[in-house]
């Protein structure tokens, strides 16, 4: 079974990713840092691992 893609909240529109959260190598064992900016979805998606980053209090906040 696939797990799906990790999500993160944040209090920034303006988020970086560099898809090594979990990797305990660091970011050489990830992707490229892209800079992502949430817009009024609430939301968005790195194109490289699919990590979801949602702004708290915005309208993807489902907590």
């Amino acid at each position: 079974m696939i797990k799906p893609p990790e999500t993160t909240f944040v209090t920034t529109h303006r988020v970086s990713c560099d898809g090594a959260s979990n990797i305990p190598g660091g970011a050489a064992l990830g992707h490229p840092r892209v800079w992502l900016e949430i817009d009024e979805k609430g939301f968005v998606e790195c194109g490289y691992c699919d990590k979801r980053f949602v702004l708290k209090g915005g309208p993807a906040d489902t907590q």
